[in-house]
Parts: structure tokens; sequence; C-alpha cells
């Protein structure tokens, strides 16, 4: 797509979700077993096409590139709809594709382009994303997958693992699913257990790149999601701003305020330049990738960090309370700091 096109795509999903994933949508869906509204996952697939964007043509899918998806990503983040786009459509596409399996491909991906099932990652163990959180001994599968994105209900579990990614049928014998506690209530996570659970091996290829892949896909997505909720953030905040009367003058007036909001607007600025050159470097696989997806990662988190800070503050006690979105926001953002691992160390310079 061109840029006008992106601009017009973009267009389309924020009207969609503007009717049909407003505040109220979201806190009734949240608050619900799947966590998500199936109906708007239903209207995102079929009338935008969301979850076939990356899938290629010969599996059902449009063939366009990650940029798209990310894109979707995005607006996503403005409105903290936990709809299985990040998880499924993202990740578990990718990670199916990157396995180099052509069966699996067409028998997974055709369901997955339509919206009709779903997807998810089993990656995590208990401390994090460095270390698989289920081993393979032959084809059977043992261990827990922690902090799985879209588990609770996905149809087919895609587990990395040490020596290479799995399928399994998430209700085959052997596999146990918890929906875990989690400070962001707009998005659910799942611990996933395996117990001797018979799998299909998916492809040959290295599981060390699989992985890194997988891992700069998710921290571009990532990245994605947090500029939109930064942008809504802004938004937000410039608004109430105008609105808000103290001492007889309307609270953005003062210039104080107007140069914290300032600030806030320079930290979205320098995250979306630097979401945008990580989703390019990805989608294309440029040799930049590592590098530019470790600074949107970083770049990201700190300014999606601050800015909902910021919102906090400039909406005073209002913000805390639970009819408010900000406190939402704010989970949001302290979750996806943490989401995928954060770097180690800064890249080395050569």
């Amino acid at each position: 797509m061109t840029a006008a096109e992106h601009q017009e795509f973009v267009a389309s999903v924020r009207a969609l979700l503007t009717k049909h994933a407003g505040r109220d949508a979201v806190r009734a869906a949240m608050d619900t077993e799947l966590g998500y509204d199936p109906k708007l996952w239903r209207l995102l697939c079929e009338q935008i096409g969301v979850a076939a964007l990356a899938v290629p043509e010969e599996y059902g899918g449009f063939g366009a590139s990650l940029v798209e998806s990310l894109l979707v990503v995005g607006e996503l983040g403005r409105t903290l709809a936990g709809v299985p786009m990040l998880g499924s459509a993202v990740l578990g596409t990718q990670a199916v594709l990157l396995s180099g399996d052509e069966d699996a491909c067409a028998r997974l991906l055709p369901g997955v382009a339509e919206g009709t099932t779903t997807l998810a990652v089993c990656w995590a163990n208990a401390t994090g994303w460095d270390t698989p959180g289920v081993r393979a001994d032959g084809e059977s599968l043992s261990g827990t997958a922690h902090y799985v994105l879209d588990g609770a209900h996905a149809d087919t579990l895609i587990v990395l693992t040490t020596t290479g990614l799995f399928e399994v049928e998430a209700t085959a014998a052997g596999i146990t699913r918890r929906t875990v506690a989690t400070m962001d209530p707009t998005r659910k996570l799942t611990e996933i257990g395996f117990d001797g659970v018979t799998a299909r091996k998916l492809g040959t290829n290295d599981p060390d790149a699989v992985a890194g892949r997988l891992r700069e896909i998710a921290w571009a997505a990532v990245a994605a999601e947090q500029v939109g909720a930064a942008e809504q953030c802004l938004e937000m905040t410039v608004e109430y701003t105008k609105s808000r009367v103290q001492f007889g003058r309307v609270i953005g007036s003062f210039q104080a305020l107007k140069h914290r909001m300032a600030d806030m607007y320079v930290l979205l600025e320098s995250a979306k330049s630097a979401s945008y050159a990580a989703t390019a470097a990805v989608a294309a696989d440029l040799p930049s990738a590592a590098e530019d997806v470790w600074v949107a990662r970083t770049q990201c988190s700190e300014a999606l960090t601050e800015i909902v800070s910021e919102t906090v503050q400039l909406h005073g006690g209002i913000a805390i309370t639970w009819e408010h979105d900000a406190h939402l926001f704010f989970k949001r953002a302290h979750g996806d700091a943490q989401l995928f691992g954060t770097p180690h160390r800064p890249l080395a310079h050569t």
C-alpha cells in the first residue's frame, strides 16, 4: 500500500472501532470470560479483513505485509480492545510462517485469515521469554507456558521450544489452561500446562533463529500498540484541559500546562518515528531490524510510561477513579513495558 492508502486504511479501522469499541463496550468485554467482544472481532475480520492481512494469498489471505497488520495493532492500542489481533493474527500467523512448514500453513492459516479460528503462541517460562517454558521429548511436550496471549480460548497452540515449533490442538489430552490475574484488566493472559502432550513438529527451521525473529516482530507490534495508546492519552488530555475550568480560566491556558503537553507531544512524535522505523525494518527483514526494534522497544515503552503518567497528573483526581479511562491506559503502559521481555543491555557499537 502507498502512504495515502495507509491513511485511508487506518481511517476505516478507526471508524469501525469508534462505532463498536467505545469505552463502555471495552469495559463490558473485559469483564467477560473471553475478554473481548466476539462481534467486534467478526466485524474487523469481515468488513476490513484484519486477520487476513499478513497471510499469503495462497493460504486465503490478502498477501499484505506486517506494516498493515501493525497499523491495526496501533489503532487497537488507542481503544484497548482486547481482540485476538496481536496474539493470533500477528504472532500466531508469523510463527506458523516462520516454521517453513507448508502443510501447516495450508491447514491452519485459512481459518485464521477468515477470523473463524485463533492461534496462541506458547513461549515464556515463569521468568520471561528468554527460555521457553515447555520442553520437547521427541513429539511429547511437558512444562508450562506462561503469559500466553489469547490462550484461554485459542483453537490451536503453537508451542516454541528449544528444539523447534510444535502444533497442538487446544483440546488435546494433558493440556490445562488457567487465566491468570494481571494488572491490566483489558488484556487477559493464560498459563497453559503440558503433561506429556502429543504434538506435531512444524518444519525444520533453526529454533533460535525463529525465536529471534518472533521476538523482533513482537517488540515491533508492542511498540505500535504503545504509540496508539500514547496518542490517545495525549488527545484526551488536551481535550480535558480545554474544558476544565479552574481559577476562572480553562486550565489549558496556563503556560506551565502547555509546556507539559508540548513535552508529551515531543515524546509521542519521537516514539512514532522509532515505531515506524522498526515496523518497516521488520516487515522487510532488513539487516538493521534488530537495532531498530531495540530502539523502538526502549523509546516507545519510556514514552508511553511518561505520557500516561502526565495524563493522570493533568486530569487530577478524576483520573484515578474507576469510571475514567486514564487508569486503564496506565495499567496497559506498565503491562506493555514487560510484555515479551525487555532489552538486557545496550547494543554494542561497531
